[in-house]
Formats: C-alpha cells, sequence, structure tokens
C-alpha cells in the first residue's frame, strides 16, 4: 500500500510515516517545501503523479492566534489545501484521511462532545478546519475525519516541551486551569491511523489519549513525572488573554471508535510517560 502523508515535517506527520515503515507501507512523507498544496495545478500533477492508494492529510494552519489576523493565509491552506487534495484523490480513487480538530465545537457545556454534535467554531482556525471537513463529505466517498485536541509528538513544539523549559529558569508558573481536554501523543495516535487508513470503516472519529484534564492539571503531571520542582498556580483563561478564543471545554466522546473495533488510545498519564522516555533517549 502505498500511502503519501502531507505534513511530514510536523508532530503528527512525521510519526505516522515512521508507524507505516515499520509494518512495511510504503509511506512518502511530504512538507511545504515539498509541495506548495495551496497550488491546485502542482497537487494534482504531483498526486497523479505518484498515485497512491491512501492520503493521510496532517498538513494545516495552526497558528491559532495568528489566524485571526492572517486569514487568507489560513483559509488557503485549510480550505483550498485540502480541496485540492480531495479533488485528487477522486479522480486516482485514493482512500483520504483528513486530521481534524476539537476547535469545530464551540466548547460550552462539561459534556464529552460526540461525533455527530454539532459544530460550531468559535475561533477562525475551526471554522476553516470545519470547512475543510465539508469539502471532503462533498467530493469524496472514502473518507476518514480524526478529529484531536493538545497534540504532542517527537518532532515539533508543543506545551511539554514548553513546561519543561520554563522549569529550567522557574520555580512557579501560571497555566489556565478552566479549559478542560485530552492531550494527544503523536505516537500512539499514528498507529491508530495506520490501522485506519488500511480498513474500509469510513466516518468522522474522535481520537485522544484517554481521560480529561485542565491545561494546569497537565503541567502538574508533567513536573510530577519529570521530577521537577515547580509550583503551578491555576489561572482563568480572562487572566490569561489570547487573540483567539480557546473553547473551554474540549472534551470529546469515543464512541465511534470503540463501535467500529478501533482500541482507544492509551490513558494519557500513560501516553505523558511514553513521550518523557522518548524524550529523554533522542537527547542520548
Amino acid at each position: 500500500m502505498k500511502v503519501l502523508v502531507t505534513g511530514y515535517t510536523g508532530q503528527l506527520g512525521y510519526d505516522v510515516v515512521q508507524s507505516g515503515l515499520k509494518i512495511g507501507l510504503n509511506m512518502v512523507g511530504i512538507g511545504s517545501k515539498d509541495l506548495d498544496i495551496t497550488n491546485e495545478a502542482a497537487v494534482t500533477y504531483y498526486v497523479k503523479e505518484m498515485n497512491p492508494d491512501a492520503i493521510i492529510h496532517c498538513a494545516a494552519y495552526t497558528a491559532v492566534d495568528k489566524a485571526e489576523d492572517d486569514k487568507s493565509k489560513c483559509w488557503d491552506v485549510n480550505v483550498e489545501g485540502t480541496k485540492h487534495l480531495a479533488k485528487t484523490a477522486k479522480e486516482i480513487d485514493a482512500k483520504f484521511l483528513y486530521i481534524s480538530t476539537d476547535y469545530v465545537f464551540n466548547g460550552e457545556g462539561d459534556s464529552p462532545f460526540d461525533e455527530k454534535d454539532k459544530t460550531n467554531p468559535i475561533g477562525y482556525y475551526g471554522l476553516t478546519k470545519y470547512e475543510g471537513e465539508k469539502i471532503l463529505k462533498q467530493l469524496l466517498d472514502h473518507w476518514f475525519i480524526i478529529r484531536i485536541s493538545w497534540v504532542f509528538g517527537i518532532n515539533g513544539n508543543n506545551f511539554v516541551k514548553t513546561m519543561l523549559r520554563l522549569a529550567e529558569t522557574k520555580k512557579e508558573v501560571n497555566v489556565v486551569g478552566d479549559q478542560v481536554g485530552s492531550p494527544t501523543y503523536t505516537f500512539d495516535l499514528a498507529q491508530l491511523i495506520i490501522e485506519m487508513i488500511q480498513s474500509d470503516k469510513y466516518g468522522v472519529y474522535h481520537a485522544s489519549n484517554e481521560g480529561f484534564c485542565s491545561w494546569a492539571e497537565f503541567a502538574q503531571e508533567i513536573y510530577k513525572q519529570a521530577n521537577a520542582d515547580v509550583k503551578v498556580n491555576s489561572i482563568s483563561s480572562e487572566e490569561y488573554p489570547t487573540r483567539a478564543v480557546r473553547p473551554k471545554n474540549s472534551r470529546m466522546s469515543k464512541q465511534n471508535l470503540i463501535e467500529n473495533g478501533f482500541h482507544p488510545l492509551p490513558k494519557w498519564q500513560d501516553a505523558l510517560k511514553h513521550y518523557l522516555n522518548e524524550l529523554k533517549q533522542e537527547v542520548k
């Protein structure tokens, strides 16, 4: 099976390629320097020339705050880029797996959002990712949509690395405590994606590590597992204003995963332990 993976230079794309290679799939990972997905002619030529059996679309404009001011770039990458890839996938009859986000929901309430719940993004980034979902549903017959949240992986910057870096110079940090969701370890998610792309169990899925926490609780667990003596002060979203509004409730139900015979990802605390070990190995 030949699989094209966009966003290879990012956290998830990198791990997806590694995960596929481990089981002998023909994985081709590309970044923005290899292909400008906003250029329709370039996408059509590149993808048809490669003729993959499946496309896993991890590439995205993910600068949530910047997106509020740089709307045209965000739209071009997340909506037009997705459309160009989906159109070509249809022409060559390739499966398509699209990475979406908890930001497609409004973040209200405290119950987990399920796959059929109404989407209502509160920021521009979330809006563009939702528009990408709609394009897939309109254009393709064979599609997977996976909504994820709070991503951390070996290849790139993330919350865990930021907290560890702060621990080098600070004894106390302020972290938002009224936004609740689930961390997603790209190593675990990549294995699920590879399993899914080999199946024909199409549809919308939520996939993050099991269990819920606030960002402040996540930070506390990072310091606990890393044996770092740092005090975490839980603050409100209002005390940490950002350009884009963040959803306060990013809890997502994994019902569709279970119903279709996929295993939920490990608990987020176990994923963090694995990740911290992975970081130690990288240092060696």
